[in-house]
């Protein structure tokens, strides 16, 4: 689909929902097209890294905060994704919360392969496996990154059976684990942003009491 059709459609569907359906307010199709190149979803959500045909080389030196949260990927290399698009433009992600939120704002994009961190590797950081042939422990007791219900991808069945047995939870594919973030979206964005807000506040009580002590 090229730009223009996609920047047409866009403008359609915002005109339907600022007329609604009495046709109260009316809005010109230059006027929108004017703002298109800039405020279209999800063109203001495209990845801003140059294209990469390899994106798997060196990762996290290329990718080294998530986008969506600012996660240092290094930090949480045993959580992190990367979505490659057809187009060859990256996101290189945090955790799979992060890549749902990625996939649903570039809906228009294609993907051409999808990354996830072998838990089930010894080394470090984690190696990254295409999702296709990764399996998902899902609602473990392993730590979630950015959500509440654990979702963790392994390149070896085994070695996410042997971590199903110690740690609880449900086998799945990406699909299934992919299925299961957008269905705890709500309530793990409501965490987040509690836990953003308590950090703020202490951060400002420990300033407070800082400039206490040099007065």
């Amino acid at each position: 689909m090229n730009d223009s059709v996609q920047c047409n459609r866009r403008q359609a569907l915002r005109l339907l929902a600022v007329t609604g359906a009495a046709g109260a307010v009316v809005l010109s199709a230059p006027a929108l097209a004017a703002k298109c190149e800039t405020d279209g979803t999800p063109l203001q959500f495209t990845p801003k890294t140059a294209p990469d045909a390899n994106p798997v080389e060196n990762d996290i030196a290329k990718y080294p905060k998530c986008p969506y949260c600012g996660m240092d990927r290094k930090q949480f290399n045993y959580s992190r994704h990367l979505v490659q698009y057809q187009d060859d433009l990256v996101d290189g992600i945090c955790s799979l919360h992060c890549a749902a939120l990625s996939l649903a704002l570039n809906l228009d994009r294609g993907t051409k392969a999808i990354y996830a961190a072998d838990f089930g590797a010894k080394t470090d950081p984690k190696p990254l496996v295409n999702v296709d042939q990764a399996t998902y422990l899902i609602g473990s007791k392993l730590p979630g990154v950015m959500t509440q219900q654990s979702k963790v991808a392994f390149a070896a069945k085994a070695d996410a059976e042997v971590a199903k047995v110690e740690n609880g939870g449900e086998l799945g594919n990406f699909d299934t684990a992919l299925h299961a973030s957008y269905l705890s979206m709500a309530g793990d964005t409501a965490m987040i942003r509690k836990k953003r807000v308590e950090m703020q506040q202490k951060a400002a009580g420990q300033a407070g009491h800082a400039a206490g002590h040099t007065q």
